[in-house]
């Protein structure tokens, strides 16, 4: 006779988890959008515009421009079009907000939503107005983006965007599911189903 089973004990809440990487996304998303307006609205407030600044040679530069496209001074003349794809890329991130476990998601979210609202602050409240507003670009490395792609000009929350997708390319390639549960665990649970399964079934 089979011993009786011992009723089954409920999954540990995921709460904390969840709260830690939460935290950390709404910690990140806040110090990347005040940096990039912090430092969009000290450019426009002191440097000329369309006028080289150098600050450490060929390798820094300011050159203060305001940007009617996407990242790096690309696609202009679209900015309605770039104003309702940061809208929803920003839904989006909410939406999968509730699944997350993974602080490593976490700051690549964190990322991408401050990097997204800073140049969508800027489209819905800047210069020619709502919902057109051009970019402030200021920051310009010309070693970065030799010919043909010079001259590129960016901003902290371009910054934010690309590393965001840098990160996402690593955590791709690492399978690392936005639960935060190691592949190990996620194995052992879909073993330990089967088992179940097959003992319900003889």
């Amino acid at each position: 006779m089979r011993e009786q089973d011992s009723p089954e004990q409920p999954a540990a809440p995921k709460t904390p988890r969840f709260r830690a990487s939460a935290l950390a996304l709404l910690g990140i998303a806040v110090v990347v959008y005040a940096a990039d307006q912090l430092t969009k609205n000290w450019a426009v407030a002191n440097l000329p515009e369309e006028r080289l600044v150098p600050v450490l040679g060929d390798f820094l530069q300011w050159f203060f421009v305001r940007n009617p496209g996407a990242a790096f001074s690309f696609a202009s003349g679209a900015t309605w079009v770039f104003t309702l794809l940061a809208v929803g890329v920003v839904a989006a991130i909410a939406w999968q907000v509730r699944n997350l476990g993974s602080r490593t998601w976490a700051v690549f979210f964190a990322l991408l939503l401050g990097g997204v609202l800073g140049n969508l602050t800027d489209r819905l409240t800047r210069d020619p107005g709502f919902p057109v507003g051009h970019v402030i670009d200021f920051i310009s490395m010309p070693w970065l983006f030799p010919w043909p792609l010079s001259p590129a000009i960016f901003n902290l929350a371009d910054v934010a965007i690309v590393s965001a997708m840098g990160l996402f390319i690593i955590i791709t390639l690492a399978g690392l599911p936005i639960s935060g549960a190691p592949r190990s665990r996620r194995s052992r649970d879909g073993a330990d189903s089967e088992v179940a399964a097959s003992e319900v079934e003889d």
